[in-house]
């Protein structure tokens, strides 16, 4: 049992500790807080049982696009009363352990904090407190009305929520056992994404002492322009003129999810032209006030002077978009990749060959597929190492080359393909992993991150020196079935985006 600012909580007794799920960190935004930034939940008498994950935001089900794309699926309900948190604890009395927070992926329109995938328990055992939660997602959690409604703040509701999380763990997790003052957020995709804006949110300063991105930096984000444009489609599918917000506040859930998948799909095309890497409709929004500029920006300008960064990316993103979803899913690489290396006036034909040498045996289209891993993850990756290295010493950079056997190879290491070794749910998800993944690399890859935590270094263990990251040599330690340190990797591929990325 454990106490809270709105009232007791009752967790359940595993192996490992305890663990607490479904815990509010914020009131219901339905109602008059639908679209509105999040408030304290509301107390409640008695003791709460928290021995069940609670509703996570509407969504298209991860499990439903099939294949590979099932180890980020949940089997919790949906609503929009889903501003909820998980806490797993190797004891709620008597310690102070570090305290690690989870913000899950999925491009701003998917996913959860309660996926099976990224349960706590091993990192309990190893004197962690772990936390997940949920927040707002597409439509209900990036829809910017600023300018359509005169509102404040709503294109980056969804950063709102997990800020409001961070302050929850800030003010209770000492309850749980944890140490509100060694806090490290961590996340994959655009929880990364996630992570590279609150680097840059003033009002997330001071809530976090270390961070980790994972496939994710400080690039993705949209314009109030682009934003804009989405949200004037929403609107019109919903049938909501601007600035009426008894009727948009009426609009069933499940209409508004609808509205939200038309209006990314429609509008991504469009964006993918105009801004850079948005190939989502929903992102987090350059909105002045609660991110004042880019986040890649506001890190160069010293946002998070101080912070402690571990930041990668897999070896093989883009593999899973282009060869490991269904066959209605699945997609070339993307075109305006290229473009953007002949608007910049460099052959395209001669980056293909560059990507080619690099690796025996590529063919074209897997040469384009590295182009747009590059594009959208690695460099974005650099620049924000580069730009927190300016400001602070203790900046990591990793890459994931483990390649999976699944599907005859063509997965590689591809998007999310750490995340079994990084929770040590190897034997829950061989459809992803195969039949014999290394545990040792598990032991490397999860060892490394509970060092960070504990200490700011993740150097020892299993992976022995990682040097810090810094311009002149450019260290990145290589995550595989033996961990090794090499000094800037694929020198030749990065140069080609200098200027342009």
């Amino acid at each position: 049992m454990a106490a809270t600012t709105a009232g007791r909580v009752r967790g359940s007794v595993i192996p490992e500790g305890v663990a607490f799920k479904g815990i509010p960190f914020a009131a219901a935004p339905v109602g008059a807080l639908r679209y509105r930034p999040p408030v304290p939940p509301p107390a409640w008498d008695g003791v709460r049982d928290c021995a069940r994950f609670g509703p996570i935001c509407p969504q298209v089900p991860s499990g439903a696009a099939g294949g590979v794309m099932r180890i980020f699926g949940s089997g919790a309900p949906m609503d929009e009363d889903c501003l909820s948190l998980n806490v797993w604890t190797p004891a709620v009395a008597g310690a102070r352990y570090p305290t690690m927070v989870w913000i899950h992926g999925g491009g701003f329109r998917n996913g959860n904090g309660s996926a099976a995938l990224y349960g706590g328990a091993s990192f309990a055992r190893d004197g962690i407190v772990l936390v997940t939660l949920n927040y707002r997602l597409h439509g209900f959690g990036f829809l910017y009305l600023d300018e359509l409604f005169g509102a404040e703040g709503t294109g980056n509701l969804g950063i709102l929520d997990q800020v409001a999380a961070l302050e929850w763990v800030r003010d209770n997790i000492a309850a749980f056992g944890g140490d509100p003052d060694n806090v490290t957020v961590f996340g994959q995709s655009a929880g990364a994404m996630s992570i590279g804006t609150l680097l840059a949110v003033p009002r997330a300063a001071g809530l976090f002492h270390r961070a980790i991105a994972q496939s994710g930096a400080g690039h993705h984000n949209l314009t109030t322009a682009g934003a804009s444009r989405v949200a004037a489609r929403v609107l019109q599918l919903v049938e909501v003129e601007r600035g009426d917000w008894a009727a948009l506040r009426e609009v069933p859930a499940a209409r508004i999810l609808d509205a939200s998948i038309q209006a990314g799909q429609t509008e991504a095309a469009r964006l993918l032209e105009e801004e850079f890497s948005a190939a989502m409709g929903f992102q987090p929004v350059i909105d002045g006030t609660t991110l004042p500029d880019r986040p890649v920006d506001r890190v160069a300008g010293g946002s998070a002077a101080g912070v402690d960064l571990v930041v990668g990316t897999c070896a093989d993103e883009l593999r899973l978009v282009t060869w490991g979803m269904p066959d209605g899913m699945r997609r070339d690489p993307d075109p305006v990749v290229p473009a953007r290396l002949a608007g910049a006036g460099r052959s395209v034909e001669d980056a293909v060959d560059c990507y080619r040498r690099a690796r025996a045996g590529r063919t074209r289209l897997d040469a384009l597929s590295a182009m747009e891993t590059d594009y959208r993850y690695t460099i974005p990756a650099t620049r924000l190492a580069e730009a927190q290295a300016a400001h602070h010493p203790n900046v990591r950079v990793y890459r994931f080359s483990w390649p999976t056997p699944v599907l005859d190879g063509a997965l590689g290491a591809c998007h999310g393909s750490e995340l079994p070794f990084l929770f040590e749910v190897l034997g829950d998800v061989p459809y992803f992993v195969g039949d014999d993944p290394p545990v040792a690399l598990a032991d490397a890859l999860h060892g490394a991150w509970v060092r960070f935590a504990a200490t700011g270094d993740p150097a020892g263990g299993a992976i022995g020196d990682w040097p810090t990251y810094h311009p002149g040599r450019r260290s990145v330690l290589d995550f595989d079935t033996e961990t090794r340190v090499v000094d800037d990797p694929d020198r030749a591929q990065r140069l080609l985006w200098v200027g342009l990325v």
